[in-house]
């Protein structure tokens, strides 16, 4: 039973619980002034490869914050760990940025792993331009050198399981909008002309080796236009 003193305490107690200010909702994120770009390197390479592009972006106004690199192994399965991987990133950079949708920006083996993601894994609801810089997009027989003892060198190669389902039907679906850069010299990518694809705004950038693409000028200013388009 309760004494007067005890009721006048929880009379109080209970005011004060009443009165309390309720806690503030988290705020959403400001929206930023671009779509976030996510970069996905290429095979035994890493985040740091895009320095140059990353740059000539941001001298064109992009914050760093709507700048990403997605670091991964690139010596396993596209279809069976990457592919995932880069999904579960891709949500991550829009839960943090509170954009829709995202740019995908890919080198080489990247245009494999990302392809797969936008075609398979949900990426045509969360992308909206995809742009591969010499992707071995149909297969490149340089990977025959590595495919004896490496996934991705297997999944690399012309007629492998990834290369004929990302071939299959339609090579560019959805409402994403895709782009290919691709030269004519690529000692990486054999044949050349592995890198264009059906559906795609598919731009020739010349004489230039495979990794000269990260750094090339016009090609950054082409993957800028495109971007922005």
């Amino acid at each position: 039973m309760l004494t007067p003193r005890h009721s006048t305490a929880a009379v109080a107690a209970l005011c004060a619980a009443l009165l309390a200010p309720v806690p503030a909702r988290a705020a959403a994120p400001a929206p930023t002034a671009h779509r976030p770009v996510v970069f996905v390197h290429g095979y035994n390479a890493g985040p740091g490869v895009w320095g140059p592009l990353r740059a000539h972006l941001q001298a064109a106004g992009y914050a760093d914050s709507e700048l990403f690199s997605f670091g991964y192994d690139t010596h396993r399965s596209v279809n069976e760990v990457l592919a995932g991987r880069l999904a579960a990133y891709v949500d991550e950079v829009r839960r943090q940025t509170g954009a829709d949708r995202v740019d995908v920006v890919s080198h080489s083996f990247g245009s494999l792993v990302s392809r797969w993601y936008v075609k398979f894994g949900g990426g045509e609801g969360a992308v909206d331009r995809w742009v591969s810089l010499a992707g071995p997009n149909r297969g490149t027989a340089t990977a025959w050198a590595c495919a004896l003892w490496d996934q991705a060198c297997r999944d690399m190669t012309p007629g492998s399981y990834v290369v004929r389902n990302l071939a299959a039907g339609d090579e560019t679906p959805g409402a994403v909008r895709y782009a290919t850069f691709w030269s004519d010299c690529d000692e990486t990518v054999n044949p050349d002309s592995s890198v264009p694809l059906d559906g795609a705004a598919n731009t020739p950038v010349g004489c230039l080796r495979h990794n000269a693409l990260l750094d090339d000028p016009a090609t950054a200013a082409g993957v800028r236009a495109f971007l922005r388009e």
